[in-house]
């Protein structure tokens, strides 16, 4: 696939056209609510076979071309090179598929088996109806060796909703989280209602795991966090109640989120965690954390202090990256996932915890902000697809913020009001799986569901290979 950015006065039409593809698969792949109604600066997945290389400083064409097993005109055609021998480190390039004419008597094993591909992935890229069936000069796709990774997801959809959610999207997913069960200062855990999603993961082979945290909207939580992580009779209660619960309700891990910890409990945190784990393994559960976004161990604040990456990732069988909420809701306006941040963030993890032990976190949503921005003024919070929308009605033209990776739009109200909306596309999700593969990275999380995202899934599954099934412990 690759992305197309609309400049002024293209119709989907002429996009179509130009990338030799069909226009309802652009309209499916991006959910486009109006193809006829499309923004200067809108990327657009768009649905053409192969792959796309970022050329680095001092690689040639001919270097390219044997990576991935095409001729070098392949790329200078797909790509409509005028001068082949002048690459600009940065340069996106599309790579063709290889293709591979089927001779008499070959199965789909032996030509599997040929190029280091599953059947499965042969089956998959040419979408063949009949294994058995091939015919001689046949031409097939090869598919480019994609990392596999694993998926998670939070929702704090209502049960029937998020069970839905689970349906639509189980291809995409490993994991799925309802968040969360909240702790009292007790040990009690407030129920939820949680057996409709849980049903529909166990069914579509997607693994569910238990959330549990300390705060709220409208709480920090730290005094909870504080009261349970200091008190050993408590922390043993916690556990034992999440045990009930994941033994019932069919959880196969449990993720803890304790925020806004107070630095004096961050051995007590420890603590918690290394109890957590030797309750859980002996009965098969595997222990995930979350972590706020810092970019040092001497980071300051209450957010970050307690949050000791080294142990997390020591201690836990995989933890989850916070890297969101930068353009917070009661904050001013700026990007909500910005990749120069969460690469700083990602650099630190990698110093202290292996990177098959990290989740990247990925919002999917979008922030509308009144102009001017007063201290408190909560901004609206919505989906990728109604920020499109917006844009449309109010003949916004979409910018791109190439430091944060990042579009955004700005435009006045019908009461004359400014607004300034940041969101994500196709091109902010892809920085973003670029940035995954780069540290080679377990996975990617989201939060959170229920806002729709077509683009970024159909993405998503072209960059990477999704794992099933619960992880070892």
């Amino acid at each position: 696939m690759v992305i197309h950015v609309v400049s002024s006065g293209e119709t989907l039409w002429q996009i179509a056209n130009r990338y030799n593809v069909n226009m309802n698969g652009i309209v499916q792949l991006n959910g486009l609510q109006n193809p006829n109604q499309l923004v200067i600066g809108q990327s657009l997945v768009i649905p053409v076979p192969g792959t796309s290389h970022i050329v680095k400083y001092g690689e040639t064409l001919w270097a390219i071309s044997q990576q991935y097993g095409v001729s070098i005109n392949s790329i200078i055609q797909a790509n409509q090179l005028t001068n082949p021998s002048l690459l600009y480190p940065g340069t996106k390039l599309i790579i063709p598929p290889r293709i591979h004419v089927t001779q008499a008597g070959e199965t789909l094993w032996q030509i599997a088996n040929r190029y280091g591909i599953t059947v499965q992935e042969l089956i998959n890229e040419n979408q063949i109806q009949n294994p058995n069936l091939i015919y001689q000069g046949t031409p097939l796709r090869i598919p480019t060796r994609k990392p596999t990774i694993e998926v998670n997801a939070y929702t704090y959809q209502p049960d029937q909703a998020a069970a839905d959610t689970v349906n639509e999207l189980a291809p995409y997913l490993t994991y799925i989280s309802p968040f969360a069960y909240l702790i009292s200062e007790n040990g009690d855990l407030t129920p939820a209602h949680d057996e409709l999603t849980i049903q529909a993961a166990i069914a579509k082979n997607v693994v569910p795991m238990m959330s549990i945290t300390n705060f709220t909207s409208s709480a920090a939580g730290s005094n909870v966090a504080h009261t349970l992580l200091s008190t050993p009779s408590l922390r043993e209660k916690v556990l034992t109640n999440m045990l009930q619960i994941m033994d019932q309700k069919g959880y196969k891990g449990a993720n803890i989120d304790f925020e806004n910890v107070l630095p004096a409990d961050r051995e007590n945190y420890n603590t918690f965690l290394q109890l957590a784990v030797d309750r859980l393994h002996p009965k098969g559960y595997f222990v995930s954390t979350a972590l706020a976004p810092k970019a040092s161990a001497t980071q300051a604040g209450l957010l970050y202090e307690a949050h000791d990456y080294e142990a997390h990732g020591r201690i836990a069988d995989f933890v989850v990256l916070m890297t969101y909420e930068w353009g917070y809701r009661l904050g001013p306006p700026q990007a909500i996932s910005p990749i120069n941040q969460m690469r700083r963030v990602v650099e630190y993890a990698r110093s202290v915890i292996p990177a098959e032990k990290i989740f990247l976190g990925f919002q999917i949503y979008a922030r509308d902000w009144l102009l001017p921005h007063v201290q408190g003024q909560e901004a609206e919070t919505f989906s990728t697809q109604e920020a499109i929308a917006r844009a449309v009605k109010y003949g916004a033209a979409i910018q791109y913020d190439t430091t944060t990776q990042s579009p955004f739009f700005r435009y006045t109200d019908e009461q004359g009001r400014g607004h300034e909306v940041w969101f994500e596309d196709a091109r902010s999700a892809q920085a973003k799986f670029d940035l995954a593969k780069e540290f080679n990275l377990r996975g990617i999380s989201y939060w959170a569901l229920g806002y729709p995202y077509p683009s970024n899934w159909a993405l998503l599954a072209d960059n990477f290979t999704i794992k099933k099934g619960r992880p070892a412990i």
